[in-house]
């Protein structure tokens, strides 16, 4: 599996609807709400074989009231 970390910007007031969605979907493994340029953060492990601009697209990125993302990919340093 690959772990990546997802960024979002909600739409204002829109915060709370769309960390229900995200949780409702059940695939991140952690959610936070973030202070900053962006409102929350999700840990997400991309199972193996799986495109990881196609799978965050198909099970995230078409939430109500999601205005930006930004995906960190991780790599395993040891």
């Amino acid at each position: 599996m690959t772990c990546v970390f997802v960024q979002f910007r909600c739409t204002p007031g829109k915060t709370y609807d769309v960390a229900t969605a995200i949780y409702d979907r059940e695939v991140v493994s952690e959610l936070f709400s973030t202070s900053g340029e962006f409102d929350l953060i999700a840990k997400v492990y991309i199972p193996d074989g799986e495109d990881v601009g196609h799978y965050l697209s198909q099970k995230l990125f078409d939430i109500a009231g999601i205005q930006r993302t930004l995906t960190t990919m991780t790599f395993r340093a040891f």
